[in-house]
């Protein structure tokens, strides 16, 4: 398309975009990282999907983990 994304015809005559999450390093992730994951899914949804979506998320835990 015109804005850069691909988009796919369904069986219902809609087009539906490409929609991939980047691959992302796994690090390892202890106690307290695994902490930090479970406090920004259930307390900051917004900033949890951002950094998943941005590939980041898992570096994040393991900073934290590390810290």
């Amino acid at each position: 398309g015109e804005n850069g994304i691909s988009y796919t015809l369904g069986e219902d005559g809609l087009y539906y975009p490409e929609l991939y999450i980047l691959e992302e390093t796994e690090y390892p992730i202890g106690k307290y990282g695994m902490l930090r994951k479970s406090y920004l899914k259930e307390q900051k949804k917004g900033l949890y999907l951002e950094m998943i979506l941005a590939g980041k998320i898992n570096k994040h835990v393991h900073l934290i983990d590390k810290e």
